[in-house]
């Protein structure tokens, strides 16, 4: 009997995603026989090199909660420039919902200097040297989220040469 081989590229992309739990709630619904009860998981992967996604699952049990956010955070990953010091290009801002964040790019040695929800998604990111500020909601979703935005938002001085149809030299006289 042939076993079936798995695909070694697949388990090698696998490997490469690291996963931390933001925040985990039970939560209940009301039904008309009384309280339901679910589990809502709020998870960051990201394989610290410039690729993070924010994913959310609920189950009826904390694990099938965290499975379905780990598949929801890899389907909304997105790619982000760093520069050679680890940081980002330039000041950004996101939005989402009443959430809003500030990021900066900070001096080397400086390390990740945010709190909550964004310091994950920015250590996940693999960002080394930023300065960040969460401002409005404190919700967790909404902060990671609103990073996520920031970081969206982000451009290479390649990219705005292009647009602008001038020479990356131009941009930096």
């Amino acid at each position: 009997m042939a076993t079936k081989k798995k695909n070694p590229k697949s388990k090698e992309q696998d490997n490469q995603w690291e996963e931390k739990v933001v925040q985990v709630r039970r939560v209940t619904k009301v039904v008309k026989g009384g309280k339901k009860l679910s589990f809502r998981a709020i998870i960051v992967v990201g394989d610290e090199k410039g690729q993070v996604g924010v994913g959310v699952g609920k189950a009826s049990d904390v694990i099938g909660a965290v499975k379905k956010a780990v598949s929801d955070a890899k389907k909304n990953t997105i790619n982000i420039p760093l520069t050679k010091f680890n940081s980002i290009p330039h000041p950004t801002y996101g939005i989402s919902g009443a959430a809003e964040v500030i990021i900066k790019p900070s001096a080397q040695g400086s390390g990740v200097i945010a709190g909550g929800s964004v310091r994950t998604v920015l250590e996940l990111a693999g960002v080394k040297n930023i300065l960040a500020k969460q401002l409005g909601s404190s919700n967790a979703l909404n902060n990671a989220r609103a990073a996520l935005n920031a970081l969206a938002n982000l451009k290479t001085f390649s990219a705005v040469a292009t647009e602008r149809n001038i020479s990356i030299e131009t941009i930096y006289t």
